[in-house]
């Protein structure tokens, strides 16, 4: 499963947001066997792309953004009807990591059905007496995994929704005042069902805040909802994709980390976004200070799809709005927050390419 580390095409000088030449290059950081460099990313970004793709038709858009969050070391909040194939969606990107140490007793896909009767130990989970040893022990919940689907997030109590934002928020959970550490690569695909409001809770904005993207699934094409009616039935043939370890993903977010370039006119854009929305009128409260901090590795994820090792515009203008969407508050009577996101991204992207056009 390794593939043969290929040298990375130097970045334009001529492009303000490639790194400057002057810059020393940070030393390596150790990886997994297989993981290099870029290219080696990439073709892993692929595998799990293949994964997806092979079973679930239709969602290119969606599938984009997911590896993105993966990648980028973030959570998802799909907003969709039911029968859409999220669970689907999240069980193949389970099954496309394969555990390379068994030993920890992770499982890579766990589903969680949220309903008003949860409790926050049948998600965390609970100490168990052992009446041998004639002790408490832990016995772990299913978030204790590598891949979580929370099912109607918003049917569950407060209650509930704090323990899971504490995992989202910091790899652990608390049970008896003792913290217990999760998995590095714990990603989270939360959905929520947009017309269905009878008997949920609404998710407050702390929480809404740990998602990296909130994404609004649409139906899928014609062409696409026939070809499922089609091959429904029958068997898809995935043996000829190659599994990813969770080495290596976790190998892939710090070479993301390390090797894609974030100029200084990119972040200070993402930083006039946020005051342009803070002080629109239409805003009750805007963007936080995290959202700006996790767009970064975002950018730097879609970048690398993309064939280059810095961010650019484009980069902004495609995540801009799964990004902030679901952490601002606008005032009543107002309700497109993709035009508000767009109004107010237009001007910074403006600023920043013509600081790309003196800088080349």
């Amino acid at each position: 499963m390794s593939f043969a580390p290929e040298s990375e095409p130097a970045p334009d000088a001529s492009d303000a947001l490639a790194a400057p030449p002057a810059v020393a290059a940070a030393a390596p950081t150790p990886t997994a066997a297989g993981i290099h460099g870029l290219t080696d990313v990439r073709a892993l970004a692929e595998r799990l792309r293949g994964w997806m793709r092979a079973s679930v038709m239709g969602r290119d858009d969606v599938i984009e953004l997911i590896l993105i969050a993966v990648l980028g070391d973030g959570h998802v909040l799909l907003e969709d009807y039911p029968g859409s194939g999220k669970t689907t969606l999240a069980n193949a990107l389970g099954n496309s990591i394969f555990d390379d140490a068994p030993d920890d007793g992770i499982p890579e896909f766990r589903r969680l059905q949220f309903t008003p009767d949860l409790l926050p130990s049948d998600v965390t989970g609970v100490m168990v007496f052992d009446i041998e040893s004639n002790t408490f022990h832990f016995r772990r919940g299913p978030v204790f995994a590598y891949v979580v689907l929370v099912d109607e997030i918003n049917r569950t109590t407060p209650k509930v929704q704090a323990a899971l934002l504490e995992a989202m928020a910091e790899k652990q959970v608390t049970v008896d005042n003792i913290s217990h550490k999760l998995d590095e690569l714990f990603f989270v695909i939360a959905t929520q069902n947009p017309l269905d409001a009878v008997g949920t809770y609404p998710l407050p904005l702390a929480q809404l805040d740990r998602f990296l993207f909130k994404i609004r699934m649409k139906h899928i094409d014609r062409d696409s909802e026939l070809e499922v009616l089609r091959t429904w039935g029958l068997p898809r043939e995935k043996k000829a994709l190659p599994k990813v370890s969770r080495s290596d993903v976790l190998s892939a977010r710090r070479i993301i980390r390390d090797q894609v370039f974030v100029s200084q006119p990119v972040q200070e854009c993402l930083v006039d976004i946020a005051r342009a929305l803070r002080e629109d009128r239409r805003v009750l409260q805007g963007v936080s200070t995290r959202s700006l901090v996790l767009a970064i590795p975002a950018l730097q994820t879609l970048a690398m799809l993309r064939g280059r090792d810095f961010v650019t515009p484009e980069d902004i203008s495609r995540l801009v709005v799964p990004i902030f969407q679901h952490r601002m508050e606008l005032v009543p009577g107002v309700e497109d927050v993709e035009l508000v996101i767009r109004e107010n991204v237009k001007g910074p992207l403006d600023a920043l390419a013509r600081a790309t056009l003196r800088g080349a």
